[in-house]
């Protein structure tokens, strides 16, 4: 990630947009309490609004996707931490689009039926398939802005990933350790702890670290040189001792 690349830059940023169509569901009538309820439940067969949802995600998947691939392919990049979070973007991508076409089939916080049938293993395939791709998602996604976040720091100390990027890093393990224990309350019969409020935490601070990554690929700074390094200037050959053999200006 030290060479611009506007293509992966603009293929991010169209997909950090298209992975905040849940926002919509503050304009939109639908049956799910955003405090408490899961992200994926906006795109569940029986909502009302679900076809929308799902075809958000499905092109904000395909262009992480792609974004992911076209960086991933072009090498040389620096170092394996670089290769690793590309492959973890591409993962991150092709699983959100995937999820896309293994939707719930109704919403399990807000119907207690659906829950009882959710519980007894009674609901279609793709219902439980949906977590597997959610989870592929997630780890890939943890693994990118990890990576990335490390080589942007070493490679590219003045990029905008390489500021920002451990903020937001940490703030996503938060919110992803919140949103796995209210989970947990959740199917401990408790009431959620605030389910909804992480999740979306979760997905928002996504969106947020994929636009700054996109940012940092058309405007990577210091480009080549690892953090600590400094590049010699004319003051460092004017104080190089005579006898160095080092030209002076």
């Amino acid at each position: 990630m030290i060479k611009p690349r506007p293509t992966a830059a603009a293929l991010l940023a169209l997909g950090a947009l298209t992975y905040t169509a849940w926002a919509l569901e503050a304009v939109l009538t639908t049956d799910l309490a955003p405090a408490h309820s899961y992200v994926s439940e906006l795109a569940a067969r029986n909502q009302p609004y679900g076809t929308l949802f799902r075809t958000a995600d499905l092109l904000a998947g395909t262009l992480v996707w792609a974004a992911g691939l076209v960086a991933w392919l072009r090498r040389p990049s620096p170092g394996r931490w670089a290769q690793a979070g590309w492959a973890g973007l591409v993962l991150f991508g092709a699983a959100t689009a995937v999820d896309s076409r293994l939707p719930l089939s109704c919403a399990p916080t807000a119907d207690p039926v659906c829950a009882a049938q959710e519980r007894a293993g009674l609901l279609p395939v793709a219902h439980s398939a949906h977590s597997v791709t959610s989870t592929l998602a997630l780890c890939g996604i943890l693994v990118a802005m990890v990576a990335l976040t490390l080589t942007a720091r070493r490679y590219a100390p003045r990029a905008p990933l390489a500021r920002s990027g451990p903020a937001l890093v940490t703030l996503e393990l938060a919110a992803t350790a919140w949103t796995l224990a209210a989970i947990a309350a959740l199917e401990a019969g408790h009431d959620g702890w605030g389910l909804g409020v992480a999740q979306r935490l979760q997905v928002g601070v996504v969106a947020l670290w994929l636009t700054v990554l996109a940012a940092s690929l058309v405007h990577p700074a210091t480009p080549g040189v690892p953090q600590g390094s400094r590049i010699p200037d004319v003051r460092d050959r004017e104080r190089a001792p005579s006898g160095s053999g080092e030209p002076r200006p």
